[in-house]
């Protein structure tokens, strides 16, 4: 602090005449920009209302040409045991509490039917299914219904 001090007394001249010609540039520019706006000021409404009109063209371009997306197939080589002399393991099947109604569940999942033609097929409602799709999930310790058919082949408890 004391060093300021004496560095604004030592030069205080420097400091005044910075200070006003920094002044005088501002008055300059404040007598500017009211030359410009009195003067010119239709042409910065016209050009003001072009800005505005560009924007919203842009905004609604993007909003209706939407970006194509991309798919990526991803291939994963699956290694099955042939499937005429795979054995279902009972023990494994009592060992992780699959009932029989998520067994039926679980191998038409494997048939690649939906949630509603699983339904249809086994006569229960749309909920049950994904009652039972879900502790089925929660069982096997999967998160889709890819891997909970993957894991269950693995584990032969489903052909």
């Amino acid at each position: 602090m004391k060093f300021a001090l004496r560095l604004g007394i030592k030069y205080k001249e420097f400091l005044i005449y910075g200070m006003s010609m920094a002044l005088v540039l501002l008055l300059l520019k404040v007598m500017e920009a009211n030359f410009i706006v009195f003067n010119y000021r239709l042409d910065f409404f016209i050009g003001a209302i072009a800005i505005v009109f560009t924007v919203l063209g842009v905004w609604l371009a993007l909003k209706l040409v939407k970006p194509k997306v991309v798919t990526q197939v991803i291939e994963k080589e699956v290694y099955i045991e042939n499937q005429d002399k795979i054995e279902i393991d009972q023990k494994e099947i009592a060992e992780l509490g699959i009932s029989k109604r998520e067994l039926d569940v679980l191998n038409l999942m494997a048939k690649g039917l939906s949630n509603e033609e699983i339904a249809g097929k086994l006569f229960i409602s749309l909920n049950t299914v994904k009652t039972h799709s879900s502790n089925i999930f929660v069982k096997l310790d999967v998160k889709r219904r890819t891997q909970a058919v993957e894991k269950a082949k693995r584990l032969k408890i489903i052909n």
